[in-house]
């Protein structure tokens, strides 16, 4: 009896802390897409930041996507495609995009021109 005891409180206690690790990883991952997503009603936060009707619906969606298996990707894949590619504050890089990603790049490397040519040849 004793024996069967000890193995309930085993399995009991190993369910129980199973949940916890997985609700906490889950929620982890809830908290790192919604930073990464924008709130189309709060003009410059994101859904984690936001408490709109919309970034609590988007939160939930999120958790729900979580739970039925979807990765990082095809959740911010379905919500790109619902949305556009504005809803992610750091689009992938592609040939709509690419814009985005290089003019930080040439700004750079013009400014630092100018830098040179400022201080070198004057």
């Amino acid at each position: 009896m004793k024996i069967i005891k000890f193995l309930l409180i085993v399995v009991f206690f190993s369910i129980t802390l199973q949940n916890y690790l997985f609700g906490k990883e889950n929620k982890l991952t809830v908290e790192k897409i919604s930073k990464n997503l924008r709130c189309l009603i709060c003009q410059g936060q994101s859904v984690y930041d936001s408490q709109s009707d919309f970034a609590n619906s988007v939160k939930i969606i999120i958790k729900k996507k979580i739970e039925q298996g979807k990765s990082e990707n095809e959740i911010y894949e379905f919500f790109t495609n619902k949305y556009g590619e504005w809803i992610v504050y750091d689009p992938k890089l592609n040939i709509q995009t690419v814009i985005l990603w290089i003019f930080p790049l040439i700004l750079f490397i013009f400014g630092g021109l100018l830098i040179i040519r400022k201080v070198f040849i004057n």
